[in-house]
C-alpha cells in the first residue's frame, strides 16, 4: 500500500501538468456539447492540428506564445469548417466532425512534411517563467494554470454578455433564437470554431511540453476528454454558467489523478483504454441509477 501511495505522489506533478494542458480539450468538448446542443468531434482533429502548426512555427522561428495564436487560429478554421459543412449541406455535425477530423490527417503530413516532428531546442512558452528556477513539472503547471485561469475568467464574462447570452440562447433552442434576430449561422460558426481554437492551443501547448509533434497525438483524446466532463459535471455541476465552464477544468485534474492512481496501483498502460471507458460509463449512467432507485416505488404503495 506504501509503495502504491508512494508511486502516485512521485505522479503527482506530471499528471497535473498534462491535466491542465488537457483541459482545453474537455472545455473544447463542452461548448459544442452543453452550450450550443451541437454534437461534435472535430476536437480529435484540432488537437494534432494545433500540435503540427506549433511544431512549424516554432522552426520557422516564431515565439512560443505567438506559436499558440497561430496554432489556435488553425483550430478556430477547423471549427468553423465543420460548422459550415453542417449548415450549408445539412449534414448530421457528428458526420461533418468526422469528415473535417479526416481531412486534418492529410492536412497535418502536409503541414509537417512527415509523421513526427521534434522540437526539442526551439524556445517554448514555459521558458517564460523559467528565471523563477523552477522545477520542469511546476513550471508547466503554473504556465498551464494561469491560461487555464485566464480562460475560465473569460469565458465566465462573455457567456454574461449579450452576444455570449445569444450563444447560449441558440444551445437552447435555435428556433426560437432565429425569431429574436439571433443571427444563427454566425453563432453557430463562431461557437464551433471557438472550441476547435482551444483545442488546438491545447495542443500546441501539449507540444511545446513533451518537445515533438506527430500526427496520431489525437488518437482517443475525444473520450479522455469525454469522461473527464462527466467527472467534472458530476462533481462541480452544471447548474450555472460558472460551474459548466469549471466543470471541464475540474474534470480534467480529477480524471488524471485517477489514471495516476491506476498507473500506481500497477495497471499497464494498454489496459487504460479500459479504464476510461468504465469511469465515463459510470458517469453517464449512475444519475440514471439514482434516479431510477429514487423513483422507485414500493409494490404495496403503488396498490394503494
Amino acid at each position: 500500500m506504501l509503495d502504491i501511495l508512494s508511486a502516485y505522489l512521485a505522479l503527482i506533478p506530471v499528471t497535473l501538468a498534462q491535466s491542465l494542458i488537457l483541459s482545453f480539450v474537455v472545455l473544447a468538448v463542452m461548448i459544442p456539447f452543453r452550450i450550443l446542443n451541437f454534437p461534435d468531434l472535430t476536437s480529435e482533429g484540432a488537437y494534432p492540428l494545433g500540435g503540427c502548426v506549433c511544431a512549424v512555427a516554432l522552426l520557422a522561428g516564431v515565439p512560443a506564445f505567438p506559436a499558440l495564436l497561430v496554432a489556435a487560429a488553425a483550430g478556430f478554421a477547423a471549427g468553423c469548417a465543420t460548422a459550415f459543412i453542417h449548415l450549408k449541406f445539412r449534414i448530421h455535425s457528428l458526420l461533418a466532425g468526422i469528415l473535417i477530423t479526416t481531412m486534418l490527417y492529410s492536412v497535418n503530413l502536409r503541414i509537417m512534411g512527415k509523421s513526427n516532428q521534434p522540437v526539442f531546442n526551439e524556445a517554448k512558452v514555459y521558458d517564460l517563467v523559467g528565471g523563477l528556477g523552477l522545477s520542469g513539472s511546476v513550471t508547466k503547471i503554473l504556465v498551464a494554470g494561469l491560461l487555464a485561469l485566464a480562460a475560465y475568467v473569460a469565458l465566465n464574462l462573455w457567456f454574461r454578455t449579450e452576444r455570449g447570452t445569444a450563444m447560449r440562447a441558440v444551445g437552447a433552442n435555435s428556433d426560437m433564437a432565429e425569431a429574436q434576430g439571433i443571427n444563427v449561422w454566425r453563432v453557430t460558426v463562431g461557437g464551433i470554431g471557438l472550441a476547435g481554437a482551444f483545442s488546438a492551443m491545447s495542443g500546441a501547448l501539449m507540444v511545446q511540453s513533451q518537445g515533438f509533434a506527430d500526427v496520431n497525438m489525437g488518437l482517443g483524446i475525444l473520450i479522455n476528454a469525454l469522461a473527464a466532463l462527466m467527472i467534472g459535471e458530476a462533481i462541480v455541476g452544471k447548474q450555472t454558467i460558472a460551474r459548466q465552464i469549471l466543470a471541464p477544468f475540474a474534470g480534467a485534474v480529477i480524471y488524471y489523478q485517477l489514471i495516476s492512481v491506476c498507473l500506481a496501483a500497477g495497471l499497464p498502460p494498454g489496459d487504460l483504454k479500459i479504464a476510461t471507458g468504465l469511469f465515463v460509463l459510470a458517469m453517464l449512467a449512475g444519475p440514471s441509477l439514482r434516479n431510477r432507485k429514487a423513483g422507485a416505488l414500493p409494490r404495496e404503495t403503488m396498490k394503494e
